[in-house]
């Protein structure tokens, strides 16, 4: 008749088997698992890359990309980069970090506080919910 005997709980005292057909329920279950992985929101972290002495218009743009990203539910790595003798000003790399927290304080959180990682100052700004 197109039907497969089933093993349900082969642990039980006597085994449970149920008559069915095993085709058409393995198709069922890879269609509910489709459906549930459709309806996931999935997060990447996007990566905007700045220097100590990026000029005020470009910090504006870059702002206005990480506003962008963070609209879309994706969380930004901010990395401020150094090169040679920026490393002596870290200062002026601290201020342009420091007026991008500034300007994403209304669309996002500071996830992961700005801190030096070799020669690069990094942060991470989530979403706010």
């Amino acid at each position: 008749m197109g039907y497969d005997l089933v093993e349900v709980a082969p642990m039980s005292q006597p085994p449970v088997c149920r008559i069915m057909d095993y085709g058409k329920y393995k198709y069922e279950l890879s269609k509910k698992e489709h459906q549930s992985r459709r309806h996931q929101k999935s997060t990447q972290v996007k990566e905007i890359k700045l220097r100590p002495r990026t000029d005020k218009h470009d910090l504006e743009i870059k702002i206005r990309q990480i506003r962008g990203f963070l609209e879309e539910g994706n969380k930004t790595k901010v990395s401020v980069n150094y090169r040679g003798r920026e490393m002596a000003n870290q200062e002026m790399g601290r201020n342009v970090m420091q007026s991008v927290i500034a300007n994403l304080t209304d669309c996002g959180t500071i996830e992961y506080a700005p801190r030096m990682e070799g020669r690069s100052l990094i942060m991470v700004v989530a979403p706010k919910n």
